[in-house]
């Protein structure tokens, strides 16, 4: 056990400043059970948000030593024993008291954003994704919404007047997941990104990327990519003639266009699993290109790319109970 120094922000939305503490510390401790010590024993007053103590709910954001963190995560021991550790509210976001703040600007930010459309032909347990697909936006559902991506954006934190336009990191990734599930049958995900969340202030810093807790590649995964589908729709020459030539633009915005389906039904045998594990998985195929070398226009216009089901050549789900076993490769 030592004694160590803490700086403590106390106030609320009149004003506050930063109070001098000294707190015992043991070892293996983190940051969140100092400030449980020091409500404890000098501060029975101080109000901290905090739920899970596992760096799961995202509740305990605050900022220490200028840097945005969840305090149940921040261990102790990464400090040195002279070092006082500052620990003050979310910058960005209003102080509602000490460091607790406001953060409903997020949920607004959430209402917002268009929800997630599956083709109206398709019942809950109908949808079927091939693995590609999963794995490309599943990194962007361990988002914990601890809004520290969202304090940390300097396009908020530096101009509060932002706020009404600019969504922030972690719509970003909710949109970019969206455009990219292929059973989304939204099509203006990108005008909305464009239009509505503000995704040109994003000049890619990756200061977002930084402070993620849950290490989710938030700018080269999901900002960028998003970034370069608004540009191609709006801005790519031959993008724009094509969909003048196709009649794109006169497509309404909302309207529901099925997905393109890769696989027919799926046969099983008593003895078999319905799942073929030593199959070869074919990688997702290239543009379609003529004898000329030139790329069809048809799929510089697709926004999805076709591969190989990893459940055979031919799959109809749902399967029939009594098809359905638990068969695995490693097992008799």
């Amino acid at each position: 056990m030592s004694v160590r120094k803490f700086r403590v922000w106390r106030g609320d939305a009149t004003g506050g400043k930063i109070g001098d503490y000294k707190v015992e510390v043991n070892e293996g401790e983190v940051v969140l059970d100092v400030i449980h010590r020091l409500q404890a024993t000098q501060e029975p007053d101080l109000a901290c948000r905090w739920n899970c103590k596992a760096g799961k709910c995202g509740s305990c954001s605050m900022e220490i030593n200028g840097m945005p963190r969840l305090a149940c995560m921040t261990r102790m021991s990464t400090f040195e024993e002279n070092e006082t550790v500052t620990v003050t509210p979310l910058r960005t976001f209003p102080v509602i008291r000490d460091l607790v703040t406001d953060v409903s600007y997020n949920y607004v930010k959430a209402r917002e954003l268009p929800a997630f459309a599956p083709p109206s032909n398709l019942k809950p347990g109908q949808y079927r994704m091939q693995q590609v697909d999963v794995e490309r936006s599943q990194e962007f559902r361990k988002c914990i919404e601890c809004y520290l991506c969202q304090n940390t954006c300097h396009v908020i934190r530096d101009h509060d007047e932002n706020k009404h336009e600019f969504a922030g990191p972690r719509f970003f990734i909710r949109a970019a997941e969206l455009d990219m599930h292929p059973l989304d049958t939204k099509y203006d995900r990108k005008e909305f990104a464009k239009a509505q969340q503000g995704i040109g202030f994003c000049n890619i810093t990756k200061c977002c990327t930084e402070v993620c807790p849950e290490h989710i590649k938030i700018t080269d995964n999901a900002i960028i990519p998003m970034k370069e589908r608004v540009v191609d729709r709006r801005y790519d020459p031959l993008v724009v003639f094509g969909r003048k030539i196709l009649r794109r633009d006169q497509i309404p915005s909302g309207s529901a266009v099925e997905p393109t389906l890769h696989a027919g039904p799926v046969k099983v045998s008593d003895d078999h699993a319905p799942v073929n594990f030593s199959r070869e998985v074919v990688p997702p195929p290239g543009p379609e290109v003529n004898t000329k070398g030139h790329v069809n226009l048809n799929e510089m216009l697709s926004d999805r790319s076709a591969a190989s089901s990893p459940f055979g050549d031919g799959v109809d789900f749902p399967l029939p109970p009594e098809d359905i076993n638990y068969y695995h490769p490693e097992r008799p």
